[in-house]
């Protein structure tokens, strides 16, 4: 099996960036098919834009624009690309940089499809920040890499613990139908949890209140959907159930800190 070194993907790099200890790159892929290898570091794979399948010995991921997989380093696995463009953002984190700060990824186990959208949202941080480079940007990106793994850690710690079942049905119906307008008393019912119950104890799972992290999810699609050029602002917030454009660069902003149009144009950049 193949041991992809430092910095290498499979496809056309149009960005890399050495940090100490990090890796970044920017890559449009243009394999067909990456048989099964491993990389001698752990890293991130963020889908800007397109759709790749990636498969590992015990999940296959079928990813698309605004997917984040994390992969442990030496773990095999293999990429399918089907027809279309596709580019990934990668962040590989070395050994010695993970021993600077005295953390390791043992806890985090093979290939890792990321799903909370806080997580994401660091991502596209980083992202934009390589997109900066200015004299912060080494101190940002290493900022903002601790908080990620130091999440990631806390979630995982968390998800090992017993936890009602009703977590895991809300989590798959909020994702499912976070575009429509969903009512307490519709989610009580549906989950048969009394909704008293239900909004107290959601943000101890999920870090925030009930409408926030529907928002979350929402701004979370849209910046999926900016990655297609063709559609324009208007049909991105209906898509994503916003009540027009105003109220989808309004959430938009408060979750990034910048404007849809200012984030299609550093992803385009």
């Amino acid at each position: 099996m193949r041991q992809s070194k430092k910095g290498e993907f499979y496809g056309q790099t149009n960005q890399i960036s050495h940090l100490d200890g990090l890796t970044l790159t920017d890559t449009v892929y243009t394999h067909d098919r990456v048989d099964w290898h491993y990389h001698q570091n752990a890293y991130f794979t963020f889908i800007l834009e397109g759709s790749v399948t990636e498969g590992n010995r015990k999940e296959v991921y079928n990813c698309t624009a605004g997917d984040l997989l994390f992969h442990n380093w030496e773990e095999p696995h293999y990429n399918i690309k089907p027809e279309g463009f596709t580019r990934g953002f990668h962040l590989e984190i070395e050994h010695d940089w993970l021993n600077d700060f005295d953390l390791n990824t043992f806890d985090l186990q093979g290939s890792i499809n990321i799903s909370n959208p806080d997580l994401k949202f660091l991502l596209y941080k980083i992202f934009r920040e390589t997109k900066t480079d200015d004299s912060f940007t080494s101190l940002s990106i290493q900022t903002l890499l601790l908080e990620i793994l130091g999440k990631m850690n806390r979630i995982h710690r968390f998800e090992t613990n017993k936890k009602p079942n009703w977590v895991s049905e809300i989590n798959l119906l909020l994702n499912d139908q976070f575009s429509e307008q969903l009512s307490l008393d519709y989610l009580s019912k549906t989950l048969d949890v009394h909704p008293v119950h239900l909004s107290r104890d959601f943000s101890k799972y999920f870090n925030s209140g009930l409408a926030e992290y529907i928002r979350k999810l929402r701004v979370q699609k849209s910046l999926q959907l900016i990655s297609q050029r063709k559609l324009n602002f208007t049909a991105i917030a209906i898509e994503c159930g916003f009540s027009d454009q105003s109220h989808f660069i309004r959430c938009f902003r408060e979750v990034n800190g910048i404007t849809p149009s200012q984030f299609r144009k550093i992803l385009f950049k």
